[in-house]
């Protein structure tokens, strides 16, 4: 039998699932993987091909499981190691990949390799980035976390600072030090052999350090944006602390432990410098997909920020990318461009025709196909440290991690029986899957259909992309592939616009809102999508 011509991965659809906010089986308020079991129907039922789940390893929770304590087990309030086998299993029955979110930049200050580095003479005492103080005990550069403040803690065990790009309590472990790298590596090793099907990296920019520890350029004053001001990290250049060019070995290195074992995939979040540190490689070199934060931080719904990305992207034609509009990480997608709280069906619709439409592989987080909007927090109410450190000018991401709405009926909407981690959203009852299983016109029952057009359409799954010049707020491209072409029109705006075309073809039944043709004109009403073969 002839191998396929394009992995599986290539135009696959992935449904990034929060664990702790999915569904919880046992009443303690957090999701676990028998509540993920029990909905795998729902989700192959959409018609994704794989699951992304967030970290899965015990934690101390100082940053909700990116803060691993322990490579090689699973967290007590998701299951045990037992109960993930199961859900490999029903997973894999349903035709569905299940992919691990593995976070090797760093560790928790808890796991038991930093706890042996704190003894310079332990054989792990260069596993992570330790300094000494300047005379003056003041920390060893200026380099700034992520969360607030400089990216040192002192550890008087060893009177010296260790290096933290994120929480005080996420000490970076050092991939300079040969047998520290491989025991990152053997993470990997070790959860394919488990039988995953790959793994999505976490801040996969930031495996390296510069060892001289050389100072952080800034941005300078007058080039400063919103953004930059929007967190006192982000008025450096991130050119030494992570975002090495050498980083791309590491990326390589990673690959190849995945690739001995057949038919695995492994992408990667690049949150800065994203060339530099391997964001946008070709075939056969890094990793085999990447992701930006460029579609997830836009939050002005124009044209403009998906051309300006993929104008970026088309000088590394031979790169694939995964495409997001949200995640755990950010605010929901109807939110950040405008939606009121109670969302918005036709915006929501909109985003994910696009969002599916666009070259690359599709990562939906979970609770897009609904529409759901963030959820809005009191300050006694968020469980996110980045909220603590900027409320009220921000309240972090616990918004977008609010616990899945399944049915309005009951108590809780149906995520457990006991008292949720984080609350619910009012507006999200209305939203609910109960109340959208039943709506032909509801979110849930679009994305349904579009995926499973998706999966008919070669062209949006695998195909070139080219955009095709309209006014705004119409956003219109091709995606072709083989012989087959489609056109696809976007109306990026609550009110009507006009496309005008010398082709416009024949439709497709992919689209959302009113979409109507008069000779070489298509009037397209407020959020509409429409889309046609060439």
């Amino acid at each position: 039998m002839a191998a396929p011509a394009f992995p599986w991965w290539r135009g696959a659809a992935v449904y990034q699932v929060y664990i702790r906010s999915f569904c919880d089986s046992n009443g303690d308020g957090q999701g676990d993987f028998a509540g993920l079991i029990s909905k795998l129907d729902y989700i192959a039922a959409l018609g994704v091909d794989a699951i992304w789940l967030s970290p899965i390893h015990p934690s101390p929770d100082r940053d909700w499981g990116y803060d691993v304590a322990d490579y090689e087990n699973v967290h007590r309030d998701y299951g045990t190691l037992d109960d993930f086998n199961a859900l490999l299993v029903e997973a894999h029955k349903r035709g569905l990949k299940i992919i691990l979110d593995e976070v090797l930049c760093h560790t928790s200050d808890e796991h038991a390799w930093f706890r042996d580095s704190m003894d310079a003479k332990s054989a792990k005492r260069d596993w992570f980035v330790w300094a000494d103080p300047r005379d003056d005990g003041t920390v060893p550069n200026n380099w700034l976390s992520v969360f607030g403040g400089p990216a040192w803690a002192y550890q008087p065990a060893r009177r010296q600072y260790y290096h933290h790009k994120f929480l005080r309590q996420q000490p970076k472990l050092n991939w300079h030090n040969r047998d520290a790298k491989k025991a990152a590596l053997d993470v990997l090793s070790l959860w394919l052999a488990r039988g995953v099907d790959g793994f999505r990296l976490d801040v996969a920019n930031a495996y390296l350090h510069d060892a001289t520890l050389t100072d952080n350029p800034a941005i300078p004053p007058g080039e400063r944006t919103a953004y930059h001001w929007s967190h006192a990290a982000n008025m450096q250049r991130h050119l030494h602390d992570s975002n090495l060019a050498e980083n791309v070995r590491e990326l390589d290195d990673i690959r190849r432990t995945v690739e001995r074992f057949d038919d695995r995939f492994v992408f990667g979040e690049f949150s800065e410098e994203f060339e530099r540190s391997g964001a946008y490689l070709p075939p056969g070199k890094g990793l085999h997909a990447g992701y930006t934060f460029a579609l997830l931080i836009a939050s002005k719904l124009s044209p403009n920020y998906i051309r300006k990305h993929f104008e970026e992207l088309a000088r590394y034609p031979g790169h694939w990318p995964c495409m997001a509009f949200s995640n755990h990480d950010v605010t929901r997608t109807v939110t950040r461009f405008g939606a009121p709280s109670e969302g918005n069906p036709a915006l929501a619709k909109l985003m994910f025709a696009l969002l599916g439409s666009l070259r690359g592989t599709t990562l939906i987080y979970q609770g897009e196909e609904l529409g759901l909007p963030d959820v809005d927090l009191r300050r006694d109410q968020l469980r996110d440290p980045v909220g603590d450190l900027y409320f009220p000018i921000a309240k972090g991401r616990d918004g977008c991690r609010t616990p899945m709405p399944w049915d309005a009926k009951k108590a809780n909407l149906g995520f457990t029986s006991g008292t949720p981690w984080l609350p619910l959203g009012a507006a999200h009852k209305a939203l609910a899957v109960s109340e959208q299983e039943s709506n032909p016109d509801s979110a849930l029952a679009f994305a349904r259909h579009f995926l499973a057009g998706r999966k008919r359409t070669a062209a949006l799954r695998l195909g070139d992309i080219a955009f095709v010049d309209a006014e705004k707020p119409v956003l219109a491209f091709t995606r072709s592939h083989g012989s087959e072409r489609v056109l696809c029109v976007f109306n990026m705006s609550g009110e009507d616009a006009v496309f005008r075309h010398s082709e416009l073809g024949r439709p497709l039944d992919l689209g959302c809102g009113s979409a109507v043709v008069k000779g070489e004109t298509l009037n397209l009403g407020p959020y509409a999508a429409r889309f046609s073969k060439l």
